[in-house]
């Protein structure tokens, strides 16, 4: 089971009086006080770095030339590329910095290369290829005329390709800001930031702000071709650099900043004057207004990297965010929308598979979590990896082996070369690992390359596919390695809060001095505030919806908090949670301020929540505070019980329960002592005793109910309810529902006694009214299973506070 995280909070120092005037300058209706703590916590400590540091203008950007010889050396090839009028092909990546970064490239070499004809682009399919170059796409290239191949995003280990390449009598520039090569590969150029010191103001760029300084350094050499201005690529650099995740310092931090300035500017023009009208589209389905990071690192660069985590082919992306036909645009950004709800979904499910497996883990003798499932789509495991290492605080990979069939089938972060393993035949296990903790992720993997077939990344997230049979050993080599290397030092998940402030501070005031750090990144994080001795009224939750108002399953958690410090409440917002999991009584909780553009407000948004530290559960509530229920209620699941009888020590529930009413009927049952009652007596324990969930897939159990009721017609035969739901595994409120979905279909339905008789008139023209009805069985089944799952693995302590909710 996961371990209690640890909450940390950042050593304060006081800043000096000179600092906080310097900040209250740029914080004009507040103190500047909070902002001033945060910026000297983070390092800005004069007044010529603060100055740089809010006001981009006062930044002075690195010259593109900077990259040294590489760089004249992109810009020559691309000279003779122009004077021979010869086909150039970018060559990008699927996610949303290589998307941008193609888009870039389209936009900008499209100044001096006519699209379409001297200029095309190629996006690799994630669920078909990896990242990176690889032959057969080459070959077409090589078809189509191309001379020349510009990487975006990726390349720099790609060397059998760009030999092969090469072969073909195909040059390549590679821009780049992955793992460098070993030795410099045989290319026109390669400019990669990580050939530069590591405190030069360009070493952390992403891939499309590299991509955008080439074209930087194109418009300088050739500056009177182009007819739209450079800085009309900004603001495609600042969803690409903040989707990227990337230390937003030095030129990082002022790209950002110029581009989401243009992005804001865009996006409030009409509807039909937008420069990028895809752009501002996907911003109006995902209710934002483009003048937040967190419209990028929410909105727009999940959905960019939807597409290709659903359907594989992300290339219609770089249409969205390059085309001037709004209609176009509109239909594109409803396909995105599509993807993103999709993907949605699938992260839920997965999400809650490997919970499931979790719970099977030692997690004190495990230092890196590897689990696979044949049943995963890889296309969603590097974002469950990345929650799952946040949760436990160990790096975490992933491995799916659906479609394992296909030899060379690349995954997550992948770009290095094939190891002799490529030679091999099939099954391959496909996955994504994410890092916590400073751990170097892409080297612990790096040292089992004897075991995979291909790998690529970075320390914090790599790419990795191997044979199925080198499951175990790769886990157990990776595991032993990083305990060596660790030392006696143990992982633990950890949360830091930079602040500590109270509900009174929350608000316009408090927002405006956090949006000085802005834009957030690594590096400079987006501040957590510590809220402590707090409380929570006015609970609710519900599934999201998609744009089309169909039900996506994933939940989020709204809510008023409280303290002692002011008579006003204040919103907030606790994504992926239940109303439910929220304490009953005083806590701590660490959350981000932010402001809701579509409900035009100031919230918070939860990150942890815990009891308070500093006060009892009843220090509000007085003689009224419900019972403690610890040791009233036993938790057997997935135990053997059999040794408990129910007239001798518990009452047992060995059916998982669908909502916390059942649970809360059952605990009534238990309780016959006062209310007022201090301590337990002549109560009956209740056991928690079900087991975890074995369903089948909602088809199957509608197939099955159909197949029961053909028999049942055919042979006059008569069924009890009890008899129904045992065979088909589900509860009595969805049984209802199949029902009337079996009527939709011609079936009788009539109640004789205690008994159920069906009868069925194949009727083929009810058939077009059923899809909706049966589609409602079918979201029942599924929102039950989804219900049941929560349940089987729903900490006993929330059980506890659930319980305690009610009225006894």
């Amino acid at each position: 089971m996961p371990e209690q995280q640890q909450w940390i909070i950042a050593a304060t120092e006081q800043p000096p009086e000179w600092f906080i005037q310097a900040v209250k300058q740029h914080t004009p209706v507040s103190s500047g006080i909070y902002a001033a703590q945060l910026l000297w916590q983070r390092g800005i400590k004069d007044d010529q770095q603060l100055t740089a540091f809010i006001n981009h203008k006062a930044y002075q950007p690195a010259s593109p030339f900077e990259f040294g010889q590489e760089m004249h050396l992109a810009i020559a090839r691309l000279q003779q590329a122009y004077n021979a009028r010869e086909k150039i092909a970018i060559w990008g990546d699927f996610d949303a910095d290589g998307i941008t970064a193609t888009s870039v490239l389209w936009d900008g070499l499209g100044q001096f290369f006519k699209q379409n004809t001297q200029l095309i682009y190629y996006i690799p399919n994630r669920l078909k290829e990896s990242h990176g170059l690889n032959n057969q796409g080459i070959d077409n290239l090589a078809k189509q005329g191309c001379k020349l191949i510009v990487t975006c995003d990726t390349g720099s280990t790609n060397i059998d390709e760009i030999i092969y390449a090469k072969q073909l009598c195909i040059d390549v520039i590679v821009t780049d800001h992955h793992t460098l090569p070993t030795e410099r590969p045989p290319v026109a150029a390669i400019i990669n930031p990580r050939y530069l010191p590591r405190k030069h103001q360009l070493f952390n760029l992403s891939g499309v702000a590299v991509a955008y300084k080439l074209v930087e350094a194109l418009y300088q050499t050739l500056p009177n071709i182009a007819k739209h201005p450079l800085e009309d690529l900004l603001d495609l650099v600042a969803v690409g650099l903040i989707a990227d995740l990337v230390q937003l310092s030095g030129d990082c931090r002022y790209l950002a900043q110029m581009g989401i300035q243009r992005l804001q500017a865009d996006f409030q023009q009409p509807a039909t004057a937008r420069r990028r009208p895809g752009v501002g589209r996907l911003l109006e389905l995902c209710q934002r207004s483009g003048d937040r990071p967190t419209d990028i690192s929410f909105g727009l660069g999940p959905r960019i990297n939807a597409v290709s985590r659903i359907q594989g082919d992300a290339s219609f992306c770089v249409e969205l965010l390059t085309s001037r036909d709004a209609k176009r645009c509109n239909e594109l950004a409803e396909v995105t929308e599509l993807a993103n709800a999709r993907r949605k979904s699938l992260q839920k499910d997965v999400q809650a598979q490997v919970a499931q497996k979790l719970t099977q883990l030692d997690l004190s003798t495990t230092s890196v979590i590897v689990l696979e499932d044949a049943q995963w789509p890889a296309g969603v495991l590097g974002l469950v990896a990345g929650q799952v290492a946040q949760e436990t605080g160990r790096p975490t990979i992933l491995l799916s082996t659906e479609g394992s069939g296909e030899s060379g089938v690349g995954s997550g972060e992948e770009d290095s070369a094939p190891t002799p393993y490529s030679l091999l035949p099939t099954p391959l296990a496909r996955g994504s690992a994410r890092s916590v903790n400073s751990v170097d992720l892409y080297q612990l993997v790096k040292d089992q390359a004897h075991l995979l077939h291909r790998f690529g990344g970075h320390p914090f997230a790599a790419g990795l596919s191997l044979l199925v049979e080198n499951i175990p050993l790769f886990t157990a080599a990776i595991n032993q390695q990083l305990r060596q290397s660790l030392g006696s030092t143990t992982l633990t998940p950890t949360m830091q809060a930079d602040l500590t402030v109270t509900v009174a501070d929350l608000g316009k005031e408090l927002f405006l001095e956090m949006k000085l750090l802005e834009p957030c990144g690594m590096g400079n994080p987006v501040p957590k505030l510590l809220i402590q001795n707090c409380y929570f009224e006015n609970a609710w939750h519900r599934n999201q919806q998609d744009w089309q108002g169909k039900k996506v399953q994933y939940i989020k958690a709204e809510f008023d908090i409280r303290d002692d410090s002011s008579r006003s409440a204040f919103p907030g917002i606790w994504w992926g949670h239940y109303k439910d999991e929220l304490p009953i009584g005083r806590c701590d909780c660490i959350a981000e301020l932010d402001y809701n553009t579509f409900k035009k407000r100031y919230e918070i948004r939860l990150i942890g929540v815990r009891p308070s530290v500093n006060s009892a559960l009843n220090a509000r509530n007085g003689l009224n505070a419900p019972l403690s229920l610890t040791p009233l209620i036993l938790d057997l699941r997935n135990q053997e019980h059999s040794g408990i009888r129910t007239q001798d020590s518990a009452l047992i529930i060995e059916d998982c329960p669908t909502n916390w009413d059942n649970l809360r009927a059952w605990l009534r049952r238990c309780l016959i002592t006062s209310r007022s009652a201090s301590v337990l007596h002549n109560q009956q324990q209740l056991a928690i005793a079900w087991s975890k969930p074995n369903h089948q897939p909602p088809n199957q159990i509608w197939l099955t109910l159909v197949g029961i009721a053909k028999y049942l017609s055919r042979t006059n035969q008569l069924v009890t309810r009890v008899q129904l739901l045992e065979k088909i595994g589900i509860s009595d409120q969805t049984l209802l529902v199949g029902i009337k979905a079996l009527k939709s279909l011609g079936f009788t339905v009539k109640l004789q006694d205690r008994y159920l008789q069906i009868t069925w008139h194949q009727n083929d023209s009810a058939e077009s009214f059923a899809d909706a009805a049966v589609e409602r069985f079918l979201a029942a089944v599924r929102e039950e299973q989804f219900q049941q799952q929560y349940f089987a693995e729903v900490p006993l302590s929330t059980i506890v506070a659930i319980a305690s909710s009610d009225n006894y």
